[in-house]
């Protein structure tokens, strides 16, 4: 009898844990999934073509960073950003560009290949400005709007992370529109890289809530000047 006891207690003490097992997942898949499409739903009417965007006037452009490969050389999503952003400047949506990126270490330079990239598609350096420390996309439009005073903006990137972009630039009181950079098909990782970023969207809007400082900032830079003043190399 003692032994059916028990087993009675342990089994009601496991149906309560699953119980709420079960309810606590479902709260943060809610969770996640609400955020997300409240990112989604407010940003979408601010992603432009190319041609309304150059109808915007912004500050600058800013195009994000998306990884390097061993040569140097950018990725096809890095490649596809750059290309986008100097259609923009070509089409007078704005004459000054910020190529944010990753610069945290000497082998992995993300800025200056960027930088590299559109001098060869015939932009000129001087109206190229690098953002070193855009270690990330917060990083990246914080940076924009306290070091080179940006506060109106086009931010290029691809679909999927553009929402979140936009999102943060809201946040952080300054007056954006996208425009989208997928020219082609990149990855069977997409997939995992979509799944990646419903996360990364939740981060980044209790990162909003909080608007902490970037582990980096830095004296301002105007953007009247030439961006040359970014410069790391010669």
């Amino acid at each position: 009898m003692k032994e059916n006891k028990k087993e009675k207690m342990k089994k009601k003490m496991f149906i309560r844990v699953l119980v709420w097992f079960v309810f606590v997942v479902i709260i943060m898949t809610l969770t996640v999934v609400g955020i997300n499409l409240h990112i989604v739903i407010k940003e979408k009417s601010k992603i432009l073509s190319l041609e309304e965007a150059a109808k915007f006037q912004a500050d600058c452009i800013i195009v994000l960073g998306a990884g390097i490969r061993d040569d140097g050389s950018p990725t096809w999503m890095l490649e596809d950003r750059i290309k986008i952003g100097d259609k923009l400047y070509q089409n007078h949506a704005a004459d000054k560009i910020i190529m944010s990126g990753d610069h945290g270490r000497e082998n992995h330079d993300e800025v200056n290949t960027m930088k590299n990239y559109a001098i060869g598609e015939g932009i000129p350096s001087e109206d190229i400005f690098m953002d070193h420390a855009g270690f990330e996309t917060y990083d990246s439009l914080y940076r924009a709007r306290d070091i080179f005073g940006a506060k109106k903006v086009i931010i290029v990137t691809q679909e999927y992370h553009l929402y979140r972009a936009l999102y943060i630039a809201d946040r952080l009181g300054m007056e954006a529109c996208g425009v989208t950079s997928d020219l082609r098909f990149y990855s069977k990782k997409m997939v995992y890289w979509k799944f990646r970023e419903y996360l990364a969207r939740v981060k980044s809007f209790v990162k909003c809530i909080a608007q902490p400082e970037p582990k980096y900032l830095g004296d301002t830079i105007d953007l009247s000047v030439s961006g040359d003043v970014t410069n790391d190399k010669e």
